[in-house]
């Protein structure tokens, strides 16, 4: 970053909506004491009221106006902080007017997107502007795509410490209780509707690389399908029983995790492939219950793309700001294990969890300490020009130590 002189060190920009509001609240109670913390959105009087429920931490925060379709609005709100983390979307209608005025500022930049199309074209068209101004633009840090993101991170890591190699088949298997927002819901009819008319975009979308950096210097491994149908426990880890259920958010996940061995020189290896599935259960229904999610999900996707269903399911699907009760969000959880073979055949297992609804409450955490992780501890990053990056490699350890602190549990075990 250019300039370390901004009023301020953080703003949270979409205040007003659920996740916003959830992070701000996080924020008020967990960001150190002297953290200078700013809300933005399109109207003050709501701002005004949010910040009136944060309690007395946040009495003195500035309000900042600023909307999506006003770039002067959002040039004032990147010149004005160190950090800008934003839950506008979804992001390929909202998003990059204001990727744009970071990029330029030198200001730092966290998101939420689970949107493939809208990173690509954050790449394309900012990453060299934000590296010639070291912005830190990171997208995807939320449940979307950190607890992948940095599971294979932490990984890799004592994989190298313990010299054994570099990794090869790498399967991250979900657990988890909560439900899906109504913002992400909005995104994937966002990239429904792009995709239907544009067969290139759609060929884009679908390629495993769609988020490298250089596609043509990916290495050949053949297909790798972003979503399994079935998949043996036992095929991933001798350990594991029953089988696994396609995860909805692997087609975005894995392409970031990819993107993140690229930016790192192909850290993790050249034969490191890498997928996601979800945790059904070992009980013997486990196959049955395995087809039956892949086919709702397939009927998901079909039925937001035909528009007689769709007008069904958008009256009875959880609407953009829309989200659980705070007991629903305390009961949930979610549980990432990530196995591993080295080159060397060394087994190794990591693990992040945290309690909390993993699409609400546990991703208020994730974006709020990616926030405060550029903002207070810039020094201590992963060495980097700037760039559109990726959690691992824009905050690396430095995020990895705050989520422990926080409560999460982050660790890696040799099998």
């Amino acid at each position: 970053m250019n300039s370390r002189s901004r009023d301020l060190d953080v703003v949270v920009y979409g205040a007003t909506g659920f996740v916003g509001r959830l992070t701000a609240e996080y924020l008020a109670q967990h960001a150190p004491e002297g953290t200078r913390i700013g809300l933005a959105g399109r109207s003050v009087e709501r701002l005004e009221q949010v910040r009136a429920e944060l309690g007395p931490e946040a009495a003195d925060w500035p309000l900042l106006r600023a909307d999506a379709t006003d770039e002067s609005s959002l040039r004032d709100l990147a010149a004005a902080a160190h950090v800008i983390a934003t839950t506008v979307g979804p992001y390929a209608k909202y998003g990059l007017p204001l990727v744009r005025a970071c990029a330029e500022a030198g200001t730092d930049y966290v998101d939420l997107t689970g949107e493939v199309l809208f990173a690509r074209e954050s790449i394309d068209r900012f990453h060299d502007t934000a590296r010639s101004t070291g912005a830190r633009i990171v997208h995807s840090c939320g449940f979307d795509s950190i607890p992948s993101d940095l599971g294979v991170h932490v990984l890799n890591r004592q994989v190298q410490a313990d010299g054994e190699g570099s990794l090869t088949d790498t399967t991250l298997v979900v657990k988890m209780r909560g439900g899906v927002s109504g913002g992400t819901i909005d995104s994937m009819r966002t990239q429904l509707d792009v995709v239907k008319h544009d067969a290139k975009l759609r060929r884009l979308a679908a390629s495993p690389y769609s988020l490298s950096p250089d596609r043509s210097a990916e290495p050949d491994l053949g297909r790798q399908p972003d979503v399994s149908m079935m998949v043996r426990g036992s095929d991933i880890a001798p350990e594991l029983r029953g089988w696994k259920a396609p995860f909805v958010m692997a087609p975005f996940n894995t392409r970031v995790v990819r993107r993140s061995n690229a930016l790192s020189g192909w850290g993790y290896g050249r034969e490191f492939r890498y997928r996601e599935v979800m945790s059904v259960g070992s009980s013997f229904a486990s196959p049955a219950i395995s087809v039956g999610v892949g086919a709702v999900l397939g009927g998901l996707m079909a039925g937001l793309s035909f528009p007689p269903t769709r007008w069904l399911l958008d009256r009875v699907l959880p609407k953009p700001g829309e989200g659980p009760s705070e007991k629903s969000r305390q009961q949930g959880y979610f549980t990432t294990d990530a196995y591993t073979r080295t080159t060397s055949g060394a087994r190794y297992m990591s693990r992040v969890s945290a309690q909390g609804d993993p699409g609400y409450a546990a991703t208020a955490v994730m974006l709020g300490e990616s926030a405060l992780s550029l903002a207070l501890q810039h020094d201590d990053l992963p060495e980097s020009p700037g760039g559109v990056l990726t959690p691992a490699t824009a905050l690396g350890d430095v995020l990895v130590d705050r989520l422990r602190a926080a409560g999460f549990t982050i660790e890696v075990r040799r099998m």
